[in-house]
Order: C-alpha cells, then sequence, then structure tokens
C-alpha cells in the first residue's frame, strides 16, 4: 500500500519567505545563490509539519529529513534547517564534485541535485565524473536521467531536473559577457 500523507493548507509555508531568511542571516554561511534556493525550495516546497514525500522518507520544511518531531515548525526553525541541508549538499559538492572551482549556476544546480537524490548516489556518478574533468557542458546534459523515485518517472522530477539544467548550462552564457 503506497503511503500517502494529506498535508492541510495550514501546515504550507512560503519558500519565498524561507528564502529571505536565509539570504538576510545564513548567506555568510553557504554559497548555493538566490536562483538555486529558489529551484530548491520550488521543487521540494514548504511544509510546516511532518509528512511522507513520495520516496516515502519522513520530511519537513523544505525537504528536510533528519530528526523530525511531530510539531509544527517555525520559519525560522525551518531556515534553519535547511540552511544546515543545503550545507551538507555543498560539502558533498565540494569534495567530490571540485565545487570550488565550479562557475555558480554549475554549483547551484549540482548542489540542487545533491540536495534532492543525496551524496552517496551522485558522488560517485557520470555527472560528478564529468564535473571533476572540466566537461560542465556534459555534466549539465546529465540532469535529465536523475527523474525517478521508487522505481517510477515523477513529473515533478522531470520539471525540476530540466530547471537544474538551464541553470547548469547559463555557465556558459556568463563567460561569453
Amino acid at each position: 500500500m503506497k503511503n500517502t500523507t494529506r498535508i492541510a493548507t495550514s501546515a504550507i509555508c512560503s519558500v519565498s519567505v524561507i528564502i529571505g531568511i536565509v539570504i538576510a542571516n545564513y548567506s555568510d554561511e553557504i554559497r548555493t545563490s538566490k536562483a538555486g534556493l529558489e529551484i530548491i525550495g520550488n521543487a521540494e516546497s514548504c511544509v510546516r509539519e511532518p509528512y511522507y514525500c513520495p520516496a516515502n522518507v519522513l520530511t519537513v520544511g523544505i525537504g528536510s529529513t533528519g530528526n523530525i518531531q511531530q510539531k509544527v515548525y517555525s520559519d525560522e526553525v525551518i531556515a534553519q534547517r535547511w540552511v544546515s541541508d543545503i550545507k551538507t549538499a555543498e560539502r558533498c559538492v565540494n569534495r567530490y564534485a571540485n565545487g570550488f572551482h565550479l562557475p555558480q549556476p554549475v554549483f547551484d544546480s549540482v548542489t540542487s541535485i545533491t540536495f534532492n537524490v543525496g551524496c552517496s548516489k551522485v558522488r560517485t556518478s557520470t555527472m560528478y565524473k564529468h564535473l571533476n574533468n572540466g566537461d560542465y557542458k556534459a555534466a549539465c546534459n546529465e540532469f535529465p536521467k536523475w527523474n525517478k523515485a521508487g522505481g517510477k518517472v515523477l513529473n515533478g522530477l522531470v520539471i525540476r531536473r530540466e530547471k537544474e539544467k538551464a541553470l547548469c548550462l547559463s555557465y556558459a552564457l556568463l563567460s561569453l559577457q
């Protein structure tokens, strides 16, 4: 039986508000730009009360999955949890994908997919191999391959991967300026 959880409308929080809190209070702690935060936040959405995501993992806030208590979370706590989770993804990108040298749009998009699927799944991926070799275009073209959860293609992941790919490929536009 598939685990589906209804989320009360009152449990929904604003991704824009959380991004504002992160930029105002935590921008010196993370490298991910507003563009990267928007992709992650809009794809994950923001929910104040714990729920099970499509991969059947207990989740709260903006895609946060660790140490969850059955309670209603405040915007500030959601922002703190999100920053902690983004830092985890960024550490993975820096360690396994030459992250310190990636152009900002590439870093943002790779941080987004790492946030979503986890370091253990991407650190030995073809995408990360391309990043380590400096072949950003080939790395960007890997995004659409990561469109499944539980073995099924999910429309939300298809859309997210296209946004990540587009942001990733935008590095080329920056280098032309």
